[in-house]
């Protein structure tokens, strides 16, 4: 009986094309989605009779409750090898195998610095008024060099902004809560004292963090209070590091000069969300994964984890099995 997947999320429609599917075409049937379901009920009839599910990051749910309702799905692969909005013991329950993909920190540090740069030169507001036959320069551009790039968090995709923030001849500051100075030491950057500092003293705040209890929140309207009114804010992250809100507040009342945002509380951001019209606010659709050969990673990775599965190896399974302890002996 041959096998159907549905692969979600697929808004370009280059999920087929992108990768070779041909190892699986055999036994597999692939469907994809354009088109984002807003809910559980919508899932559960779109997916009922799935084999394969093919889910992009964590923008799609999947907890028991969902995983309950599709009784024929046996393998579901998540781009990335971290996705908290999966149920595993529910999977694990309903003999469901996870598998994730492999991915690059690259998209999102070039998006980092596409908004970042949008932002300081007004790229968008020039390049529009230029094709409507606008004012002939309307914006004054904000310096990078010499100026301060404060970064939360200094992982792989953090440490690579902060490269990018040298070569420009910025000087660069980061916190987190467990940042050492071994580690600030070696991408050669300063250790902020405290959050409040690198806040308070950053002309660009960039923030990098895993969302988890404590980086939920973590800029709240005490944190946005702290930045000058001359400072950016760009979020490629998760959006619930920053309390939208507060950011809201804080666009709306000219508190800060602008901020590059590619992450939502919801999404695919709805037709009348408040951020769609937010002034000083440089937004796109949650576009720091997306670029072609990361997708080409995710698909082809997919059409491998499939393979494996059919010939009875997963690879890749989530959660990752922690590291064996050292061998005493």
């Amino acid at each position: 009986m041959r096998l159907r997947c549905a692969v979600l999320d697929d808004f370009q429609q280059v999920a087929t094309e992108i990768a070779d599917w041909s190892p699986v075409a055999d036994h597999v049937d692939v469907v994809s989605y354009d088109t984002h379901f807003p809910d559980e009920d919508a899932l559960a009839a779109a997916l009922s009779d799935a084999d394969i599910v093919v889910t992009l990051r964590e923008r799609v749910p999947f907890p028991g409750s969902l995983l309950a309702r599709l009784p024929r799905l046996k393998l579901l692969v998540a781009s990335g090898m971290r996705n908290s909005v999966i149920d595993y013991a529910a999977a694990e329950a309903r003999g469901i195998t996870v598998c994730g993909t492999a991915s690059s920190s690259t998209p999102p540090v070039e998006l980092t610095w596409a908004l970042l740069l949008g932002l300081a030169r007004g790229i968008v507001q020039e390049g529009n008024g230029l094709r409507v036959g606008g004012p002939w320069q309307q914006t004054v551009g904000a310096d990078l060099y010499g100026r301060r790039l404060g970064l939360l968090g200094l992982g792989k995709i953090g440490g690579r902004v902060a490269q990018v923030g040298l070569a420009f001849g910025m000087r660069v500051s980061a916190w987190s809560q467990n940042l050492t100075r071994e580690r600030t030491d070696e991408v050669g950057v300063e250790l902020a004292r405290s959050k409040e500092e690198l806040l308070s003293t950053a002309d660009f705040v960039s923030v990098h963090l895993a969302l988890g209890e404590r980086t939920r929140g973590l800029l709240g309207p005490a944190e946005l209070a702290l930045l000058k009114p001359t400072a950016y804010l760009v979020n490629t992250s998760r959006a619930a590091i920053v309390d939208q809100e507060a950011l809201l507040a804080a666009l709306h009342e000219g508190r800060i000069a602008g901020a590059g945002v590619d992450v939502f509380d919801t999404e695919p951001l709805p037709a009348g969300h408040p951020m769609r019209t937010a002034p000083r606010l440089l937004a796109t659709p949650h576009l720091g994964y997306v670029s072609r050969a990361n997708y080409a990673t995710y698909y082809g990775q997919a059409v491998e984890a499939i393979a494996a599965y059919l010939a009875g190896s997963p690879v890749r399974r989530l959660p990752a099995p922690a590291p064996a302890a050292p061998n005493p002996a």
